[in-house]
């Protein structure tokens, strides 16, 4: 059996890139994009490759930023440009394999094993003619990585920035990453980050010595089949991209600079990221009948709750719903530092129409926001219970 040709390509710096590229004249100067570029109170949300030299981080407050770089140029986020250029970057992976699987916007598995035998070229080939390609048609470049299987072309992708090839062969993976920390792998979050440390297994390597059964009650079935992943014995098929199933649910969510505990307060939160939420669905053309929240407190803990409602993607109606759950099982005598809202159980609004007068007012008011969100950006309009002073000089990053 022949062995597998997995890719991964990443954007380099994707907002970041797209907006110097739109503007040619920053290309060698220190641009980030952020929340908010009008308020010191901002947060980086990307940066491109010059303003990563001066210690610029994702996260960081624009105060925070200038002080490390004051010649830092801000610049506000451009969902919808950021969207229409990942979906014609899938547009240039489709033409070399129909097995095309996305990870966010800026990131994508693709398998080229017969596509390889059909264009006669070698995987690095191929990667190296879609990096140039991308490079040339958008003025951004990214980093792909090569190899048998979908978690080392991932890592791949990962060790060398930017605009570079990374070969990860069955005969060099574990030599390139098994010194490598725990954390750079998909699927390691933060807790587990932190309960292998207090084990000593810092890096890849010591994470796939560890014992079967006792990983297995450290992390249940998934971390063993990691495990095997990591020893390249195991890996997930990339299925075709026009069988990808449809979204499940669409969900945002904030961490907080500050903690929180007033009910005012995490109401405007919630409004604000119901907004976002139902912005997308409009843009899809789906309700939800299924709401979810859950916050987490400055202990790291996370409660939540969901329940069915009348279909929706009026944000009004959502964030309603939300607070009403939320009154259910929280009584805002602990400090949340974390807030998530979510919608699921989805259908098309093409299949179903709201009966209700009053929701159809409130629908229609969702998507004139969504339109001229869309049209001018994401900070033109909002609900005025959203507060977009408060969210600003509260939140940390959306999610």
């Amino acid at each position: 059996m022949n062995e597998s040709i997995i890719l991964h390509s990443d954007v380099n710096n994707f907002f970041a890139s797209v907006e110097c590229a739109a503007k040619p004249e920053l290309k060698d100067k220190p641009v980030a994009v952020a929340g908010n570029p009008q308020k010191r109170t901002g947060i980086i949300l990307a940066k491109n490759e010059v303003a990563k030299k001066f210690g610029i981080k994702t996260g960081q407050t624009i105060f925070e930023a200038k002080a490390l770089c004051p010649e830092l140029i801000c610049l506000e986020p451009h969902y919808h440009t950021y969207e229409k250029i990942s979906s014609n970057l899938h547009k240039i992976y489709l033409e070399y394999t129909d097995q095309v699987e996305p990870l966010g916007l800026d990131e994508c598995w693709l398998d080229v094993t017969s596509s390889s035998k059909v264009l006669g070229k070698t995987g690095e080939e191929i990667a190296y003619e879609i990096k140039e390609r991308i490079k040339k048609e958008f003025g951004i470049t990214v980093s792909v990585g090569v190899s048998f299987s979908k978690i080392f072309a991932k890592l791949g992708s990962d060790l060398k920035k930017p605009d570079a090839i990374t070969i990860l062969s069955r005969e060099n993976f574990k030599e390139k990453t098994y010194h490598l920390p725990l954390n750079s792998i998909v699927g390691i979050g933060r807790r587990l980050e932190k309960k292998f440390t207090n084990m000593n297994v810092l890096t890849i390597g010591d994470y796939v010595s560890l014992d079967d059964d006792y990983l297995k009650k450290i992390t249940n079935i998934t971390g063993v089949e990691l495990k095997h992943a990591l020893l390249g014995e195991f890996d997930h098929k990339i299925n075709s991209y026009y069988d990808v199933e449809q979204v499940k649910s669409i969900g945002n969510g904030t961490t907080t600079i500050k903690d929180i505990t007033s009910r005012n307060d995490i109401q405007k939160v919630v409004y604000f990221l119901s907004e976002k939420v139902c912005q997308r669905m409009i843009n899809r053309s789906l309700i939800a009948k299924t709401i979810s929240v859950s916050v987490k407190t400055n202990e790291l803990k996370t409660f939540g709750k969901s329940k069915t409602i009348y279909p929706t993607n009026s944000s009004q109606i959502f964030a309603k719903e939300c607070m009403i759950l939320l009154d259910s099982f929280w009584h805002y005598d602990i400090p949340i530092r974390a807030v998530r809202v979510n919608g699921s159980n989805l259908e098309s609004t093409h299949e179903f129409k709201q009966l209700s007068l009053f929701n159809d007012k409130k629908e229609s008011l969702s998507k004139s926001i969504a339109y001229l969100t869309k049209k001018y950006g994401e900070s033109a309009i909002y609900v005025a219970s959203e507060t977009p002073d408060f969210i600003n000089k509260h939140t940390f990053k959306d999610n």
